[in-house]
């Protein structure tokens, strides 16, 4: 069973309840619902009874293509989701930089070359990643009252001759380090070993996790998330709610001086950003026609803008008018139905 997180009038997070339990409370006018990245909520209208809440933990399973997160307490599992992972930063920087690199060598006006901004650091496809998974245990904070974070730690490889590396200078290694003292700000954070944490309390419990990486089944990354959160909080050894939310990140293209390919009559129309019309782009809007979907891009006379689908994100048209859109959330992940 699905739970439903609970925040009182300013927003503070209370203990989640059950959905027969919270539907009386919408029906009474007690609560008031709404949606927090996909996730149904409901907001006290008057005093709670009890504000005494249990220990919440949040379980992270990274992953290079799925990641898995889930929300436990000793009682209950409220929340599994499966994250697709951030992995267009990398090809995106790659075709930038060719871009520039271009556009020096054509007869044009342009800036001097000046120092290369994006060295030292954290490279941005490494950032992308660890800060994804700030952004989505942020979330679960607003809503939960989260008091602990249990990640599965992952290591760079060792390269030989040189045992300082996995410490020192691997982007792997500087940027967990980055997320774990960013996770810190939220909650205390416990690391995890792969094999001897998570595989053996897996194999104790018997749990098997699926070959199957790509899947949306609960065993593929969830059953991991589940363990670690379990070696926080403790409780029954069996799941009771394998129930998985599949979220995917909207990409959103940044903003570029014009598209590379030009056009009718050499013209090179401008080209991305994080607007359309008025509308934050991935923001969720009702339509006329369409119900609710999320906002896309726009036409190149800028008057029309794209919609897509919730579920899919295919686009479900081109030419939507701003004014027939009536926004209802920002939005920066897409929901597939639970599975």
């Amino acid at each position: 069973m699905q739970y439903v997180p609970v925040v009182d009038l300013e927003q503070r997070p209370l203990m989640p309840t059950t959905p027969a339990r919270a539907e009386r409370w919408i029906k009474s006018g007690k609560a008031t619902p709404f949606f927090r990245k996909g996730i149904f909520c409901v907001r006290l209208n008057v005093e709670p009874s009890n504000r005494h809440t249990q220990p919440v933990a949040v379980g992270i399973d990274p992953g290079s293509k799925r990641e898995g997160y889930t929300v436990k307490s000793k009682a209950h599992t409220y929340l599994n989701q499966q994250f697709h992972a951030v992995d267009w930063v990398k090809e995106a920087q790659q075709t930038s930089t060719n871009a520039r690199r271009a556009r020096r060598n054509r007869k044009t006006p342009c800036r001097q070359p000046r120092q290369n901004r994006s060295r030292g650091g954290l490279p941005p496809s490494t950032k992308a990643r660890w800060q994804f998974k700030i952004r989505v245990v942020k979330v679960f904070d607003t809503i939960f009252p989260i008091e602990g974070i249990g990640i599965e730690d992952v290591k760079a490889l060792t390269k030989k001759g040189c045992h300082k590396w996995n410490t020192s200078f691997s982007p792997l290694e500087v940027g967990k380090k980055w997320c774990y003292s960013e996770l810190e700000k939220i909650a205390p954070v416990t690391q995890f070993d792969g094999y001897t944490d998570t595989y053996l309390t897996r194999q104790r419990f018997g749990l098997k996790k699926s070959k199957a990486k790509l899947s949306k089944v609960f065993d593929a990354h969830c059953v991991d998330s589940w363990v670690l959160a379990y070696l926080l909080v403790g409780g029954d050894i069996s799941p009771e709610n394998m129930v998985v939310m599949e979220c995917k990140p909207i990409r959103i293209y940044r903003r570029q001086l014009h598209v590379f390919n030009p056009g009718k009559n050499g013209y090179r129309r401008p080209y991305g950003g994080s607007m359309s019309q008025g509308l934050k782009r991935g923001g969720i809007v009702k339509h006329l026609s369409y119900g609710k979907c999320y906002v896309g891009g726009e036409d190149a006379k800028k008057s029309r803008i794209s919609l897509h689908s919730l579920g899919t994100g295919k686009r479900l048209c081109q030419n939507a008018k701003p004014t027939d859109c009536k926004f209802l959330a920002y939005n920066s992940w897409r929901t597939v139905k639970p599975s």
